[in-house]
């Protein structure tokens, strides 16, 4: 069984109020953010995102002072995750609507954030089902309370605290989600148009995570090649590529009042991307730096991750490198001499070249649909190009 990643001790909560988690000022930046401009800072996004959610979980903290400061718990889970991350689905919603017209205003802003508080709970409880050590460099939030309940001492078992506790962090994020969304400042008019995307995002992501479990559970063993890759493929476009590109930009350009022609188009380009976005994910749970990814190096294969990537490894194989890599994925006490066996076993298959290529013909689909939609504003149509870039780069 892999080593698990224990934080630092922290101090006995206690005390008469709730505390809310540090804001971004107080707070050191995460290794893996760029310390460079990005796309992802035009319209200086990525503060003013941090800015609301610093200000939500405090307003948050306020709505639990009652219950007393056992609770803050919760408060700093959800903190801890929300103090890093590239704000990609956020950029999505913003300039969706940007390209249909909208001006930036903070309630826009505000109105977007609420796909990082939806992806918090979709992270906790994501770390929940695949008992992940860590997330973005930090402990992984059930482990978090793990590690607190058992440094207080207390009764019962702490591994059973921290899933408990996660699970209602991650509730907690979606309650939030629908209270920013429906008090961000827009029209109502505006808002009850993007409800409809909106709360089909949030069923059908839950709906592919089930999809995710299933197919760890389900067998490979007999199933076509151009099989596995489909079922892979169908897990990316519901568990992914939906809720961090498609939805995101379909709710920010329907909000905006964006034509039918204009939202097919984006429709297209959000899921080219996101099908992009999390094939390169894929490349860099096995191959990636953890420095840059927060994660442990080949977790992914650990985990035993059916990923299209795996699909593609079989399929490339002889029959002595496919019963190998089935032998191997799917082991928690993996080492570094099993990973980096695998790595190659992959690369020889010829998967990651094949996943490579698939990445940028989806790139290149995603700027010729954003090219023919000309109702898209000039400067949104940048943003989206120089977006399809930053979601598919080759660093975390």
């Amino acid at each position: 069984m892999a080593a698990r990643v224990r934080e630092p001790r922290h101090r006995r909560l206690g005390g008469a109020t709730i505390r809310p988690p540090p804001t971004a000022s107080d707070r050191v930046r995460p290794r893996q953010e760029p310390l460079v401009t990005s796309v992802l800072d035009t319209a200086d996004l990525r503060r003013r995102v941090q800015d609301v959610l610093d200000a939500e979980l405090a307003a948050q903290a306020g709505v639990l002072a009652e219950l007393g400061p056992d609770v803050e718990d919760l408060l700093h889970a959800v903190g801890d995750l929300l103090r890093g991350g590239k704000r990609l689905r956020a950029a999505f919603l913003y300039w969706g609507a940007r390209a249909a017209g909208l001006p930036d205003s903070d309630a826009l802003v505000r109105l977007a954030s609420a796909m990082e508080l939806f992806q918090a709970a979709a992270l906790i409880h994501d770390d929940v089902m695949d008992d992940s050590d860590t997330r973005r460099g930090r402990p992984a939030a059930h482990r978090a309370l793990a590690t607190r309940h058992a440094d207080r001492g207390w009764s019962g078992d702490d591994e059973r605290f921290g899933l408990a506790g996660a699970v209602l962090a991650g509730n907690l994020c979606l309650t939030w989600t629908d209270e920013v969304y429906a008090t961000c400042g827009l029209p109502e008019a505006a808002l009850a148009r993007g409800r409809a995307v909106f709360d089909r995002m949030r069923t059908q992501l839950m709906a592919g995570q089930f999809l995710d479990v299933v197919e760890s559970m389900r067998p490979w063993a007999g199933l076509a090649d151009d099989e596995r890759v489909a079922r892979a493929g169908r897990v990316i476009r519901y568990k992914s590529a939906k809720y961090t590109v498609e939805h995101p930009l379909l709710i920010g350009a329907t909000v905006g009042g964006l034509d039918p022609a204009g939202l097919d188009a984006l429709s297209g380009y959000g899921l080219d991307v996101g099908r992009a976005f999390q094939l390169r994910d894929d490349l860099l749970g096995v191959f990636g730096d953890p420095e840059e990814t927060g994660k442990p190096a080949g977790d992914d294969l650990r985990e035993g991750k059916r990923t299209v990537l795996l699909a593609h490894a079989l399929a490339g194989s002889d029959a002595t490198g496919r019963a190998r890599v089935e032998h191997l994925v799917g082991r928690a006490d993996l080492d570094t001499g099993a990973v980096d066996e695998l790595r190659t076993l992959i690369t020889g298959s010829g998967a990651v070249g094949v996943v490579e290529d698939e990445i940028g013909r989806l790139a290149a689909s995603a700027r010729a649909a954003v090219d023919e939609a000309p109702q898209l504003t000039a400067e949104a149509r940048e943003v989206l190009h120089a977006l399809v870039g930053t979601a598919t780069a080759r660093r975390a």
